[in-house]
């Protein structure tokens, strides 16, 4: 194995510049700290250690995850998950530089959520303590890709030699993140997705100069046939680059091309196949296929525990 650069301090805004042996490595950390979130046990890691949460967007699992990743480990935390009743979210609109420079005297690390692409960039630029990027805009999302390829991992004992089937809005963060990722592994992508959010010109790019396998195919019937995993989001969306989006009473429907059913799983997928969603879910993954053998997502949920657990003690300097 080569000697890898230390996670220690390490910022984790994106998966551009993972190495393949770094995502094995948080992967084999993640395996050795996921007994304190099995066994519901909390151990003292990171006992001295404090986690700042800075979200500026509404968030379920990606907060209380990374949260309940730092409790876990004995750590504090403390934080803010609605702008609105900070001086960053009122009359103010307190910059990031300014927010920053002052949330870095009140913990060691910063888990950031914006609705700005690149906002947690920015944070790290100015803040002294690392800062994890736990969703930008339409940018990247990390922390919940490294949680899909390590259920991945854990199910298929390897990330070579699969075909990954991308269903959703292509302008999403985790898709971003999840096709950057391809680039250190021989995965291919399958990606369908609705025409108005296709993969913008300036994204095929950059996955053509880092190698990326993908090709876009205009349906999920055409070829589920042929995937090992179905990475999921919603077409029906809400607009990431508010901090708030409430709902219309017509949020629309999502049409059959890319939506998941039981009857479609049944017909004609692999039957070793498994299926991912980072949630929340719409009509395109209907519950009855929560009783399926494909369903991963719940369990992909939890590994976002153990996940979180290695890049905090990893940046935190507890584990090497």
């Amino acid at each position: 194995m080569t000697d890898m650069r230390s996670f220690l301090g390490r910022d984790i805004l994106s998966l551009k510049d993972f190495e393949r042996d770094e995502f094995f490595q948080v992967f084999s950390v993640a395996d050795e700290l996921r007994h304190y979130a099995e066994k519901r046990r909390n151990g003292d890691l990171l006992t001295s250690k404090t986690l700042l949460t800075a979200f500026y967007q509404p968030s379920t699992r990606t907060r209380l995850a990374t949260e309940a990743a730092m409790h876990r480990l004995g750590g504090h935390v403390l934080g803010f998950s609605d702008a609105k009743m900070t001086r960053a979210g009122d009359f103010y609109q307190e910059s990031i530089k300014d927010t920053v420079h002052m949330l870095e005297y009140y913990g060691d690390v910063i888990a950031m959520r914006h609705f700005q692409q690149g906002a947690p960039a920015e944070a790290a630029k100015w803040a002294s303590v690392p800062v994890i990027n736990c969703g930008d805009g339409w940018g990247e999302h990390p922390t919940q890709v490294l949680t899909d390829l390590y259920t991945t991992w854990k199910h298929f004992g390897t990330l070579d030699g699969l075909r990954v089937l991308c269903v959703g809005d292509m302008r999403m963060r985790t898709m971003h993140s999840i096709l950057y990722a391809m680039s250190q592994f021989d995965m291919e992508g399958l990606v369908v997705c609705p025409p108005e959010m296709s993969l913008l010109p300036e994204f095929k790019a950059e996955l053509d100069e880092r190698n990326v396998m993908y090709r876009e195919v205009e349906s999920v019937e055409k070829c589920i046939a042929e995937a090992d995993v179905i990475y999921m989001e919603p077409v029906v969306q809400a607009d990431y680059t508010k901090s708030r989006d409430e709902a219309h009473d017509d949020k629309g429907q999502t049409p059959a091309a890319y939506k998941v059913t039981r009857q479609l799983l049944r017909d004609k997928a692999k039957r070793t196949s498994i299926i991912l969603h980072s949630l929340p879910r719409m009509d395109e993954l209907p519950p009855d296929v929560d009783a399926t053998r494909h369903a991963r997502y719940w369990f992909e949920a939890f590994n976002g525990v153990a996940m979180r657990m290695a890049l905090l003690s990893l940046v935190l300097g507890a584990v090497e």
